[in-house]
């Protein structure tokens, strides 16, 4: 299943409104950066990764508002 990927940067004072808006999704969103892939929804598991590096954030459907968030924080 080809899902949405957008690449942003986050600080970790961001961690809790990226979070917030993943959780109002009805359909999976993931979050990675290395080799590492956690749950947008679980604060935990994104504070794990490296905010000195931008994010890879995969989703499998249409949140308006969550892709809205997403591009305030694009890379280029």
């Amino acid at each position: 299943m080809v899902g949405t990927v957008k690449k942003i940067k986050l600080s970790p004072n961001q961690v809790k409104d990226f979070v917030s808006a993943a959780t109002k999704c009805d359909f999976d969103v993931d979050v990675a950066n290395n080799r590492f892939t956690v749950d947008a929804k679980s604060i935990l598991g994104v504070f794990g990764l490296d905010f000195t590096r931008p994010l890879t954030v995969s989703f499998y459907g249409y949140n308006k508002d969550f892709e809205s968030y997403l591009d305030e924080h694009a890379v280029a």
